[in-house]
């Protein structure tokens, strides 16, 4: 019964016999439950007692028409999708029934795999729906500013609760942007060391000249200028963690310290005769293949293999699924907050938009989208108009690749007749044609004369 009731239930309305015996059959092929109404009053009878995913609509058909059903589901059942059908297709029907709810149109005849795309592009936008709307009535799952909910970060909190009971040494892997350093922390503040400093450390970003310093700190008179001694990051740590984010940018002579202390617990201060111990846990991380690094000799061998003791792998956005959902909800809300405005919808389109993004930049990209968004958005709806042109475009590239360039002209032109309402004359100006060739394309669309 569970496996029964975790199918999706479509609803297929025809006054054609035939054709909702073929609907019917060829969608229940594939797993869905289907039900048939020969008429629209038996269509919202059924819709009355029975939860229906997506309904599948003629639309013409004696006394009430397709489009009335369309309307009355949209007004009445939130929770489920429309599809139209129709063998009498004019441009006029389609801006018509896409503007009164339907989304998706279809005109007779279609093919089994264009009914099956059009299918589970109609049940995808409602499971994004869905999903969005469940994901704002209830706080995510969070670890230390991590959040998420599928398999991959479910993971990542596995993996953190491990390392954190024990002292050994964290390699964390993970391409730029997709949260290592919260890993880290994570990691700390649920250690027993989690009273004790957290002391992140962008070996990146300190010269090498200064990185011996800054991590082991130095006597006065070591070199010009140290006009007094100085402690390092090692030693501000005692008792803690020290981060040594970007591992891979140190050089051989710093790695040979590294693999000392790691090895001694000691570090010797720059200008002093004697080492000292060190009581901290070292994590590192890096967005490189350390081992191909290795390879070229650029990383020592002995210390990859000191460091790789507990590996946790950080996973890029594009493989999280809804978790893309959850962050931007939690970004929406927390820069509308630091705003002090209320908090911006997301359409839907542009949602399946960032969720279908390949996000190269990951988490952090997709946070500075958002504030960029919020910041600069005056409306009450984020939608696609307002995304960055790179991010409109390729979800465009991706929707076409898989149709023909006379279905991609097709669909512009549909869309660019509805933004006018139907205006030809405004619409051929668009479309840089004249008329007489609009008109023409409307009627190899359409196969009927205007």
């Amino acid at each position: 019964m569970a496996e029964l009731d975790n199918k999706e239930r479509i609803l297929v309305v025809d006054d054609a016999a035939d054709t909702l015996e073929v609907l019917q059959r060829n969608l229940a092929s594939l797993g869905y439950i289907v039900f048939t109404a020969p008429s629209v009053s038996d269509a919202i009878n059924i819709l009355e007692t029975t939860p229906i995913d997506l309904v599948i609509t003629d639309l013409k058909m004696p006394k009430v028409g397709g489009l009335e059903l369309v309307r009355h589901v949209r007004e009445n059942f939130r929770d489920t999708e429309v599809m139209m059908i129709t063998g009498f297709a004019t441009i006029e029907g389609a801006v018509e029934a896409v503007k009164t709810g339907a989304e998706e149109y279809l005109t007779k005849p279609f093919t089994d795999e264009e009914l099956f795309l059009a299918v589970r592009r109609a049940l995808d936008k409602l499971n994004l729906r869905r999903s969005t709307e469940s994901q704002n009535l209830r706080l995510p799952a969070t670890a230390h500013g991590l959040i998420g909910e599928s398999e991959p970060i479910k993971k990542i909190f596995a993996s953190i609760t491990k390392a954190a009971s024990i002292n050994a040494t964290v390699m964390i892997l993970g391409e730029s942007g997709t949260g290592k350093e919260l890993i880290a922390r994570a990691i700390h503040y649920s250690s027993p060391r989690a009273s004790a400093p957290f002391i992140p450390i962008n070996c990146g970003g300190i010269p090498e000249g200064l990185l011996e310093s800054e991590l082991f700190g130095y006597m006065k008179g070591a070199f010009t200028g140290a006009h007094e001694s100085r402690a390092g990051f090692f030693q501000t740590a005692e008792g803690g963690t020290i981060f040594l984010d970007e591992i891979s940018e140190t050089s051989l002579a710093m790695q040979v310290k590294l693999l000392r202390v790691l090895q001694d617990k000691e570090v010797c201060m720059v200008g002093a005769t004697r080492t000292r111990k060190v009581d901290v846990r070292i994590l590192v991380a890096t967005n490189k293949e350390l081992l191909s690094l290795v390879k070229k000799g650029i990383f020592r061998e002995d210390l990859f293999f000191r460091l790789n003791v507990i590996t946790i792998v950080a996973p890029p956005l594009r493989d999280r699924g809804d978790d893309i959902l959850l962050l931007v909800n939690h970004f929406a809300s927390k820069f509308a907050r630091e705003l002090g405005r209320p908090v911006q919808k997301i359409s839907d389109k542009a949602l399946l938009i960032l969720k279908n993004y390949a996000w190269p930049g990951n988490v952090r990209e997709l946070e500075n989208l958002i504030q960029r968004l919020v910041v600069m958005t005056d409306n009450d709806i984020i939608d696609t108009p307002d995304l960055p042109s790179h991010m409109r475009f390729s979800a465009m590239r991706e929707a076409g690749f898989n149709r023909t360039l006379a279905e991609i002209e097709t669909e512009y032109i549909k869309n660019v007749l509805a933004s006018v309402k139907n205006n030809k004359t405004k619409a051929a100006e668009i479309l840089g044609i004249d008329r007489k060739t609009l008109r023409e394309k409307l009627k190899n669309i359409c196969d009927i004369s205007e």
